[in-house]
């Protein structure tokens, strides 16, 4: 019996290591390039996010690394005033820069982890620590849909949880 569990023990805790997503980050990313202005085209949903729409991220970085975050939305309508959350973050990972911590509210800090970047930086894929969330984001306020089919089917290869991911109205 014994020899039994430990056996099953080992298939279950096989099973779960390989149904972990892959969350390795991009090799690099050059900050001064990354800052800026990154509109949310999809989400997964989550209590701080609910009912915000033309959502963005807004990031700058100190002369001593502190990265500040703005994040802009409109509560529930398009045409409804802007409104913001600061927080500010740093990199935890300086070998690549793709790895950070966040916080937006205190004492809550969060991983924010840069899986997919485009080249040009013209978009990009974030997601939390152990991948529960993710942000597909761009410099535009639109992805056409090729391009955001092509990145969710990444995901979903990598182990990720895509068909919780909802779209942001933008302008």
């Amino acid at each position: 019996m014994r020899a039994f569990l430990t056996l099953l023990s080992l298939s279950l805790f096989a099973m779960s290591a390989s149904a972990a997503p892959d969350l390795h980050t991009v090799d690099h990313v050059d900050l001064s390039r990354y800052m800026g202005r990154w509109n949310v085209i999809s989400h997964t949903p989550n209590l701080f996010e609910k009912h915000k729409v033309g959502t963005s991220d807004n990031y700058t970085m100190d002369a001593d690394g502190t990265i500040h975050v703005v994040f802009l939305f409109r509560k529930d309508s398009i045409v409804n005033k802007v409104k913001s959350w600061k927080g500010t973050g740093h990199v935890v990972n300086t070998a690549t820069n793709a790895e950070w911590k966040v916080r937006m509210f205190w004492p809550f800090t969060a991983g924010y982890h840069i899986i997919e970047l485009d080249p040009d930086y013209q978009w990009v894929v974030a997601t939390t620590d152990q991948g529960k969330l993710i942000w597909i984001m761009s410099r535009s306020t639109y992805m056409p849909e090729e391009q955001y089919n092509a990145l969710v089917q990444k995901l979903a290869a990598r182990g990720l949880d895509t068909g919780k991911l909802e779209k942001v109205q933008q302008q």
